[in-house]
């Protein structure tokens, strides 16, 4: 039997480049940068989880991702982008570690383990994005909760999934998923019934059964 290959560490590789001295912590709900501000640095989320938000020029405000750890946010100023398109929010405690521009550019170009770690991730996003765009366009509200849900607890991702997930409000799921808040009530009780999930003031728990919302037509 051949030897199971180690999955390559990027924050040890990071700490070890002299990178992970830049750590900052995060409690819910604060910025981590806001739509505008100078794009001079990618961020890797060391613990907790990112939401990231667009404001129109009506003022009208849209969540577009949700990051988890051992994600990457903010790579648009590798590509020349000079400021941040969104605004990036802690969703709870959440501690990161930032690559300055310079640093990221040197890093991809020179350490080739790296460089397939980041870009197996933006490909992994690039796809999470169209199955969001599909999501949204085809799907009813209770199954894109459902994917909401199983997405934030990891199911179906490369890492274990993480049954029991951190507070989160119904307002900022309606706001994931494009619907209202009572909605979000709605279905949420419906899956606790069906057994699908459990929730109190430790958090919310998503069982793996949730998936039939997601397949049964």
């Amino acid at each position: 039997m051949p030897p199971k290959t180690r999955q390559f560490d990027v924050e040890a590789f990071l700490q070890s480049a002299g990178i992970g001295k830049l750590v900052r912590s995060f409690v819910p709900k604060q910025v981590v940068f806001a739509q505008g501000d100078p794009a001079d640095s990618v961020i890797y989320v060391r613990s907790g989880g990112i939401q990231l938000s667009v404001v129109s020029h009506s003022g009208k405000e849209a969540v577009v991702a949700t990051l988890r750890a051992r994600d990457f946010l903010g790579e648009g100023a590798l590509a020349g982008q000079p400021v941040r398109l969104a605004t990036a929010r802690a969703t709870v405690a959440t501690t990161v570690l930032i690559v300055h521009n310079r640093q990221m550019r040197r890093l991809l170009q020179t350490e080739h383990s790296f460089s397939e770690r980041f870009i197996a991730h933006m490909l992994g996003r690039n796809a999470r994005l169209e199955a969001d765009l599909v999501d949204q366009l085809f799907n009813s509200s209770e199954k894109r909760l459902a994917r909401t849900l199983l997405l934030l607890a990891n199911y179906g991702g490369g890492n274990k999934p993480q049954r029991l997930l951190p507070a989160v409000s119904q307002e900022t799921l309606a706001d994931m998923v494009g619907t209202t808040r009572s909605r979000v009530n709605f279905f949420l009780n419906r899956f606790r019934k069906h057994g699908f999930i459990d929730y109190d003031a430790g958090g919310l728990t998503v069982n793996s059964s949730l998936l039939t919302v997601i397949v049964h037509e």
